[in-house]
């Protein structure tokens, strides 16, 4: 993984530990409380799809430019 990459994923990270904490300190039902855990994970899921996806991408975009340097 490259530096960009690093840092892509590292505030990924770091957004989803900011909202978690924010779900978890405000005032709330148990029920919300849970609801929004689940609509964070969920967000947080589909990041890190996105990431993997555009990560296989540039790795692909990557091999390709060397086999054509060989």
């Amino acid at each position: 993984m490259n530096d960009t990459g690093k840092v892509l994923f590292a505030a990924l990270v770091g957004a989803a530990a900011g909202a978690i904490a924010g779900v978890l300190l405000a005032p709330a039902s148990g029920k919300e409380t849970r609801q929004k855990l689940n609509d964070k994970a969920e967000e947080l899921g589909d990041n890190v799809k996105d990431f993997a996806e555009k990560s296989k991408e540039k790795y692909n975009e990557f091999k390709e430019a060397a086999k054509e340097k060989s």
